[in-house]
């Protein structure tokens, strides 16, 4: 009879012996593209620039917090997260022995024809003790395989995440500046459309005096209704951007209270913008393409495991008798340990279709992992190089916009001495109003640049709590 002594140290030696993994030795793909290392010492890693240090306007910051909080595509992706770490403990477990608690009682009554002593008899059987079912010996590592690709689909799932809150925080900022830049273009209209009716009334009082011509009339009328159109135009614009940020908030906003004057907004935090394959590689969308190229690994691993035996073992220890109270003697003990085990023979080829689909699958993810990096590289220096031009552009426009103003004040001084035709001044208050709105459009331009360069370089995810991945131990 063996001890439990010795039964424990059996399976003790076959979990140290198990798991001889036939997984592939994973190595990172190269890219594609070429990536000069152009970081100097004195760099900010922005992967490491929370967004409350980027983003530096209060009520800004504020926005962004209710959207993190609200929004119910980050909830759902967070509780994805969560499910792909209960799954991976799953998967985890099953290399372990489920140890079961058993106990019976039963009662038999055998007929006289079948007890071999001449009389029926009833007798009870009791039993109880401590059993594992049908545990799988991992000797090539099919469990640690599938394992290890539920580990990897956890980590891609915390990447996406990642990702969406990464894509949430930029929308919300570009939101706002989006309004508050339609918001001035909307004021600046209704200012002029106010002039431009001030400028018509004088001119047909000129007029009724015989001191202007109906020409002038109506080209003050039709320089007020294309004031009217425009303002029509922007406040439509101002409210889409409005309805735009509450979807994105998750909560409906008093404009009141979030609205800022244009012109006060506080600047973005300047960034670094030196492209390296380290900044790539750290990016959450990169990270989420590498993890599914290893989970695929991983699969490639169980799927060459199948080809091999499948063993496993079903083991008791306890107590039994006629009686309760022979459950607790010596005497009663019993144990009982089946191995079993399963080859594979003949499949008509669904082991290696299998493993042939995990390959191809692996090549798939990547040359997707690849063009994710493409992408990013695209991304990036694409912002880099737009942030000079647009620095460069926003300076002439204030110039521009400086002349345009200086402009129509010569137009208005020269129609009020008589030099000049009323055709003159609404050239010049053209000219000014479309470099006022376009000094708009450019610094939101600009704005925007600053923004998607530093999601683009990965920043934003450093203030907020990271999902921990679970132990592999």
């Amino acid at each position: 009879m063996m001890k439990p002594l010795k039964l424990s140290i059996a399976i003790s030696t076959i979990l140290t012996i198990s798991a001889c993994s036939l997984m592939p030795d994973y190595q990172r793909p190269e890219p594609t593209i070429a990536i000069a290392n152009q970081q100097k010492e004195s760099t900010l890693n922005v992967a490491e620039l929370g967004w409350r240090d980027f983003y530096l306007d209060p009520k800004l910051e504020q926005l962004i917090s209710k959207a993190l909080a609200n929004n119910q595509n980050l909830r759902v992706s967070s509780l994805t997260v969560e499910q792909l770490r209960e799954q991976f403990r799953i998967q985890k477990a099953a290399k372990l022995p489920t140890v079961n608690a058993e106990g019976s009682v039963t009662r038999q009554r055998t007929p006289e024809s079948l007890s071999g002593i001449g009389r029926s008899g009833i007798t009870d059987t009791y039993s109880v003790g401590l059993g594992i079912s049908a545990w799988e010996l991992d000797f090539f590592g099919r469990i640690d395989s599938l394992s290890e690709s539920a580990l990897q689909q956890f980590l891609a799932s915390k990447s996406a995440r990642d990702s969406m809150q990464l894509t949430l925080i930029a929308q919300v900022a570009d939101a706002w500046f989006s309004w508050l830049a339609s918001d001035a273009q909307q004021q600046l209209s209704s200012e002029t459309r106010e002039a431009r009716a001030e400028s018509y009334q004088l001119i047909e009082k000129r007029f009724n005096s015989g001191l202007a011509s109906e020409l002038d009339v109506r080209q003050a009328e039709t320089a007020l209704h294309e004031a009217r159109v425009l303002e029509a135009q922007y406040k439509q614009q101002a409210n889409q951007n409005f309805t735009n940020l509450q979807l994105l908030v998750g909560q409906t906003l008093d404009k009141d209270e979030w609205k800022k004057d244009w012109y006060e907004i506080k600047t973005l935090r300047d960034i670094p913008a030196n492209l390296t394959s380290d900044v790539l590689l750290s990016r959450p969308d990169v990270m989420q393409a590498e993890s599914i190229i290893k989970s695929a690994n991983a699969d490639i691993g169980a799927a060459r495991a199948a080809f091999f035996p499948r063993i496993s073992l079903t083991t008791s220890l306890g107590f039994g008798g006629t009686s309760f109270g022979q459950l607790g003697e010596a005497s009663s003990r019993q144990w009982a340990i089946a191995p079993q085990f399963t080859l594979p023979l003949l499949d008509w080829g669904v082991n290696q279709a299998n493993l042939n689909v995990a390959e191809l699958q692996k090549d798939i993810n990547i040359a997707q992992y690849q063009q994710v990096i493409q992408e990013a590289f695209k991304e990036v220096r694409d912002e880099m190089e737009a942030r000079y031009t647009l620095d460069a552009q926003l300076d002439a426009q204030n110039d521009l916009t400086a002349s345009t103003k200086r402009s129509l004040e010569l137009a208005r001084y020269r129609f009020n001495a008589g030099i000049d035709s009323y055709l003159d001044v609404l050239d010049a208050q053209r000219s000014s109003i479309n470099s006022e709105l376009n000094q708009i459009d450019t610094r939101l331009l600009r704005l925007r640049n600053q923004l998607t360069l530093y999601k683009a370089l990965g920043g934003g995810l450093y203030e907020e709590t990271p999902t921990a991945a679970p132990s592999q131990n």
